[in-house]
């Protein structure tokens, strides 16, 4: 595995990496300033920090990884960002469903949904093809013994 190879597998789409972090920041705007409530207690609350972790583990996801010096890591960091973030994407939809109220309630609802699909229709080829790379990896570690 060459680093020419690992630094292409593993930066994102510009363009897509711009779609998601438009989407989540108008999500972000609406849970802060717009009219999204809860009847629960303390609800509202949570849901913006599990809306912010969301984007932190974006921007983890994004993020370059040329300052790790092993291909074989940066693989594994681009994978484990992977995880992290559809982990907090799930905290971030169960905290979502207490929202029940507000002018704007309706549009975060639909804005959350395609947040996730954005996300869940290229996360997963992605993933694959960063475990396809660390398996070729390991299997020419392997043949070189």
């Amino acid at each position: 595995m060459n680093t020419d190879e690992v630094r292409q597998a593993v930066t994102l789409d510009p363009v897509w990496v711009a779609e998601l972090r438009a989407q989540w920041t108008t999500l972000m705007e609406l849970a802060v300033w717009g009219e999204v409530k809860s009847s629960r207690m303390g609800a509202a609350t949570r849901m913006r920090k599990r809306l912010l972790d969301v984007g932190e583990k974006l921007r983890s996801l994004a993020a370059d990884r040329d300052w790790i010096p092993h291909p074989r890591e940066q693989v594994k960091n681009a994978l484990g960002s992977a995880f992290s973030l559809k982990d907090a994407l799930l905290q971030f939809e169960r905290a979502a469903q207490d929202m029940d109220g507000g002018n704007d309630s309706a549009v975060f609802g639909e804005l959350a949904v395609q947040l996730h699909q954005s996300l869940l229709t290229r996360l997963p080829e992605l993933e694959n093809s960063w475990a396809a790379l660390l398996d070729s990896q390991y299997l020419d570690e392997e043949s070189d013994d």
